[in-house]
């Protein structure tokens, strides 16, 4: 039977985890899996995938949210094939920023200027589809560093945007 790896956190802080991967076993390890989880605004949950070479592993994920809840899961590949997964649940430490005030206009029929307020030298996501369903499984997205951005779109079609 192959254990699970076990994921250790080393440390965290407002936009970064480090934990270190390990087997307790001794099946080869050629690597590991891990996913990062998030929800989104209660809408949308993000995921981040490493594929991690090697048997021990410290890794730093950077790049993250201020006092937002994240799972880390991981699965090992050896030899004798992959293992069962593991999770680890952290919150990044600090305060979360508040929300950006989003306002969305139609610039024409496949066009629509958004703009919003909210910090700078931060990563927007800007999220939109033409219905809650779509919004929550599958939205059309894009990024930015900026505080607006002009999405196209298809003509007759309402969109729910988020940022």
């Amino acid at each position: 039977v192959i254990p699970p790896p076990v994921i250790h956190i080393e440390s965290y802080s407002e936009d970064s985890i480090s934990f270190s991967l390990k087997m307790t076993t001794n099946i080869k390890v050629s690597g590991y899996v891990v996913n990062i989880y998030w929800t989104f605004d209660t809408h949308r949950q993000e995921k981040r995938t490493l594929i991690i070479e090697g048997e021990k592993s410290i890794q730093k994920v950077t790049n993250l949210t201020a006092h937002t809840p994240y799972e880390i899961s991981a699965w090992a590949k050896t030899e004798l094939g992959d293992s069962p997964l593991s999770f680890v649940h952290i919150v990044t430490s600090g305060t979360r920023p508040a929300s950006p005030s989003l306002k969305a206009k139609a610039i024409n029929q496949t066009a629509v200027e958004c703009s919003w307020t909210g910090p700078r030298n931060v990563v927007y996501g800007i999220f939109y589809a033409t219905s809650f369903l779509e919004l929550y499984r599958s939205p059309h997205n894009t990024t930015t560093t900026s505080h607006n951005i002009t999405v196209l779109v298809q003509r007759d079609e309402q969109y729910l945007f988020l940022v």
